[in-house]
């Protein structure tokens, strides 16, 4: 369909206007979707992208921090036996496991949400409130 000029227009009767509106206004729509799709689908390829680099940095990470332990242990090596010094580091790493799980369960206890009957109780409350206000 090719735009005609604002002055072809004039002598044309308000129902061909509209239909021309009408058909304009869904090829509008559908040309805006397309283009929406089409920036969607570039923003989910970089954020793929994006992702599966901090995948590969958390990995390398993990491999960074077995070294590092394994470095912690063959230090204390030097001053002590290794079964001794192999025997500390593993305490120590499953005491800060144990803190964090610790921690951890605390947290998610609290982002808990309430039960039942603590939601019972908290609505019979609001409406035991409203009627002592309505009485006053």
């Amino acid at each position: 369909m090719t735009e005609r000029n604002p002055a072809d227009l004039a002598g044309l009767p308000t129902s061909e206007l509209v239909k021309q509106l009408s058909e304009q206004s869904a090829r509008l729509v559908r040309e805006e979707l397309r283009l929406a799709q089409t920036e969607v689908t570039a923003k989910g390829r970089h954020y793929a992208q994006g992702a599966k680099m901090f995948g590969g940095a958390g990995v390398a990470a993990l491999y960074g921090g077995g070294a590092l332990v394994a470095t912690v242990t063959l230090l204390l090596a030097l001053v002590l036996p290794a079964w001794a010094a192999a025997l500390i580091v593993t305490v120590v790493l499953f005491t800060v496991a144990a803190v964090l799980a610790q921690r951890g369960k605390k947290q998610m206890g609290m982002a808990a949400p309430p039960s039942p009957e603590q939601t019972t109780e908290s609505v019979r409350a609001d409406v035991r409130e409203i009627k002592d206000r309505g009485r006053r």
